[in-house]
């Protein structure tokens, strides 16, 4: 429908439009203008399902265009977005009708927002104070079911909002949908009701590894996923998406006979109609839904439900707040576009557009180089973001990137920044190809990658970016846990020359960093401590502070407990290595190669010196206890315990820690959210799997 050409004007003239929301004065070009790039932009989420701009920027220029024909409602046309009620229509599936249109929901976006809807609303129901049902804005694909005489007739989508398409035979794919529902105990004879198509975070990830091992191409993300898969051909494609679906609205229903519907008091309130929904066999939000009087309530929970909207399973980009009575919805009305008794709340945009200006090559400690992507400043999610790891030379082909490409940003969990994809249609012929080095950018030695690796490294050993990394690491939280001697100190002490190995962090000169900027005497003095505490952290702490590539904590804590002393390890095999539980050839060749460099072992001697723990001081096994011999593994979150506290005192009870599922396994502990290691425990028959409060019982028999 566009060409690239027009797509490239008319992302120029969106960038222009976003930069000056304050426009009310236009003339008709003008304004004209600014539908035709709402209307390109409506094609490419519902029709291409490829958007270019985020959700909240799309939103920012609905508003704009509605300040404006509010301003001058004769410049208003029937072709206007704010005229259309919904999407535009895929032609590749049958249309039909919804029984009652599929209005959409008015934005708010701050506190500011809600007070003002709430006035109305009290102004329109002639209330002082009204109650409201909040219930999630789940992120997936709008779908409509109609039943009759308890059976599922058909499914549609959003479409127009006026009609959509009949996806019924996908939506059976569905087992959260049931085929029949009781509603005829309610004295129902047919119903419309509405909810979201899902995927959970756990079946987008797990589709997307298959996806990834089948050599196909992964899905941007769960919303994409869940809107596309109601347009599949096949049924027996959208099977394996392992969707699901919340059904949380009765738009419409009939009576069986001419008498009252039985329990007619849940038909009363929105809840009620859930609480219908959910006895009939649906996944209606109640859990997640909350009733509560008044707009500072809302504001307060709408607020507070985005502080921990990440520890859900699923999506959501906001807050649905409805009016619980619906006689009183019914008395407040609708306009052309959206209900007056509703309103969601988004929360803070976590996708956006930027351009790709460079590329850092960065080195790790063990000598991986990493391409760091530099931006133009972005904020997503109320946090500026400049600049984005791309992993590897791989994930640039794959992601098809450029130098000053266009690309759309997403903080995933609002904390870990991506690259979800480049926008090639608004490329305008100034793109470079970006070259990954040959040499490293440190010192300059020539760069290498295993066959098997998609990682390039740099092998010198003494390449002052590794040099600094592996100190970096291990001084960290989880390796000798050396506080008060951050990244940030252990760089300015390098920088300095006070600081040049890992052996030097127990010959710093005190009386030299004193004459510092930022070390006063009770910095000082907790630096000294700190290192000091580090000289009796346990074996396996000095193991997994040394860096060895491959070794977590996990494994550290399998090599310790194999060995009485860490000068044994020189002597072990790779043959040898591969007897311990969970290591392979991999990691077994890593750490021989550890400790048949000579360097390492000149270094493992001056720490003897200094005082640190070389010797494994094994636990004291509780006795009379039944986990002796026994290993564990902990999946998704425990409620009761912490996952470190939980394996010590599996350790403590003779118990050992597997880092991951095998047939090697006798226990894995599921917590709430369980993922891919319960699935795969699940096929090995000799997995006993237990849950926290069958653990806790575990530990005390």
């Amino acid at each position: 429908m566009y060409n690239n050409e027009q797509a490239i004007y008319l992302q120029q003239q969106t960038n222009k439009l976003l930069s000056d929301q304050s426009i009310i004065e236009i003339n008709s070009t003008q304004l004209s203008l600014l539908k035709e790039v709402l209307q390109f932009h409506e094609y490419r989420y519902y029709v291409l399902n490829n958007p270019l701009i985020s959700d909240y920027e799309y939103d920012q220029l609905f508003q704009l265009l509605q300040r404006i024909e509010a301003q001058h409602p004769e410049l208003i046309t029937k072709d206007s977005p704010t005229q259309r009620v919904g999407n535009s229509l895929n032609e590749s599936f049958e249309t039909v009708q919804h029984l009652v249109p599929m209005l959409s929901l008015e934005n708010s976006y701050n506190a500011a927002d809600l007070i003002d809807w709430d006035r109305k609303a009290r102004e329109l129901s002639g209330l002082p104070i009204l109650e409201y049902c909040i219930e999630p804005k789940f992120d997936g694909a709008s779908i409509s079911l109609v039943y009759e005489n308890n059976m599922l007739i058909r499914a549609v989508t959003r479409g127009d909002g006026v009609q959509g398409e009949d996806i019924t035979n996908n939506i059976k794919q569905i087992r959260s949908i049931p085929l029949s529902a009781p509603f005829s105990e309610y004295g129902i004879n047919q119903i419309e009701i509405r909810g979201e198509v899902l995927m959970s975070k756990t079946a987008f990830k797990t589709y997307n590894e298959w996806q990834l091992k089948n050599n196909a191409v992964a899905l941007a993300n769960p919303r994409n996923a869940a809107s596309g898969s109601l347009r599949m051909k096949d049924p027996k494609d959208v099977a394996k998406r392992n969707l699901e679906a919340f059904l949380y609205h009765v738009s419409y229903f009939t009576k069986l006979d001419e008498t009252s519907i039985k329990n007619e008091a849940l038909l009363t309130t929105h809840t009620g109609t859930l609480e219908m929904l959910w006895q009939c066999g649906f996944r209606s939000p109640q859990k997640e839904k909350k009733v509560v009087a008044g707009i500072d309530n809302v504001i307060q929970h709408v607020q507070d439900f985005e502080a921990v909207r990440d520890e859900l399973p699923y999506e959501i980009d906001g807050m649905v707040i409805k009016v619980n009575n619906i006689a009183l919805q019914e008395k407040m009305g609708m306009t052309t576009h959206h209900p007056r008794w509703a309103i969601a709340f988004k929360f803070k945009a976590r996708q956006a557009t930027s351009i790709l200006r460079s590329i850092e090559f960065q080195v790790g400690r063990t000598g991986a180089v990493t391409p760091v992507a530099k931006l133009d400043p972005v904020a997503i999610g109320g946090v500026m973001v400049s600049s984005i790891s791309i992993h590897n030379e791989e994930y640039i082909k794959e992601k098809d990137l450029y130098l000053n490409d266009t690309v759309l940003i997403e903080r995933a969990g609002d904390v870990i920044p991506q690259i979800v994809k480049s926008l090639p249609d608004l490329r305008t012929g100034n793109e470079i190809p970006i070259q990954f080095p040959t040499h490293c950018p440190i010192c300059r030695s020539k760069l290498f990658k295993e066959e098997e690796e998609a990682i390039w490294r740099c092998i010198n050993i003494e390449c002052e970016a590794q040099v600094v990394e592996r100190m970096i690491h291990f001084v960290s939280k989880d390796a000798m846990d050396i506080k008060s001697l951050g990244e940030a100190n252990i760089r300015k002490l390098y920088d300095a020359g006070l600081l040049k190995d890992i052996p030097g962090i127990y010959q710093l000169n005190f009386n030299t960093i004193a004459t510092m900027e930022g070390f006063g005497k009770k910095s000082i003095d907790n630096l000294k401590a700190a290192i000091e505490a580090s000289k009796q952290q346990p074996l396996n702490r000095l193991i997994y502070a040394l860096g060895i590539r491959f070794v977590g904590e996990t494994t550290a804590k399998t090599i310790a407990n194999s060995i009485e002393n860490i000068f044994d390890l020189p002597y072990q095999t790779i043959e040898t290595l591969q007897q311990l539980d969970d290591i392979g050839i991999k990691v077994a060749t890593s750490i021989y190669q550890f400790f048949q460099n000579q360097e390492n072992i000149t270094m493992l001697r001056q720490l003897e010196g200094f005082g640190l723990q070389i010797i494994n001081k094994k636990k004291e096994i509780i006795a009379g206890n039944n986990l002796q011999g026994q290993s564990f593994l902990f999946t998704g979150t425990l409620t009761k315990l912490k996952r470190s506290d939980a394996e010590n005192i599996v350790e403590q009870q003779g118990g050992t820690i597997a880092s991951s599922v095998s047939s090697k396994l006798s226990v894995l502990v599921v917590g709430e959210d369980a993922g891919s290691k319960l699935e795969k425990a699940k096929k090995i028959n000799t997995i006993k799997i237990i849950n926290e409060d069958e653990f806790l019982q575990l530990i005390h028999t």
